[in-house]
């Protein structure tokens, strides 16, 4: 007895053509079909099995609570440059007043100098007493004069 021709399933008989060139999935023998977003084209999808999906990871918890409107640390970093700025410009004060006191002072040394010399001089030569001296002054015409003792 012939045993006959043992079935090949992409194989068609004798002059046929096969009637599906693919295999034949059922749905429950296979992973669902999910469309994903394509990484190198943002507006298609992707079919994509579920059993090849990486599980998602639960993303951490986010501090939701208000953070401060400017940064304490820029705070500090202004506050230090304008303290620093009103210290050099009281400095510069301070040295306008004391040059403005040197100076006084020094005006104050040359005024009691000169008065130190006057005063000596008023001291040392003393008019003689009795001594009278007339001094005549006779003024012309384009501007010339004459003075007579």
């Amino acid at each position: 007895m012939s045993v006959p021709e043992q079935y090949r399933k992409y194989v068609a008989p004798a002059g046929q053509r096969p009637v599906y060139p693919r295999e034949i999935e059922l749905y429950d023998e296979a992973d669902p079909i999910v469309h994903v977003p394509d990484p190198y084209n943002p507006t298609a999808f992707v079919a994509v099995r579920r059993s090849q999906l990486l599980p998602a990871t639960p993303t951490p918890p986010r501090d939701l609570s208000p953070q401060p409107l400017f940064d304490p640390k820029a705070q500090r970093m202004v506050a230090a440059g304008i303290g620093s700025g009103v210290a050099l410009w009281g400095g510069g004060q301070f040295l306008i007043g004391a040059g403005q006191l040197i100076s006084s002072l020094s005006g104050m040394g040359a005024l009691l100098f000169f008065l130190a010399l006057a005063g000596g001089r008023a001291l040392l030569v003393r008019p003689q007493a009795g001594k009278h001296v007339e001094v005549h002054n006779y003024n012309r015409g384009f501007g010339r004069s004459t003075t007579i003792l």
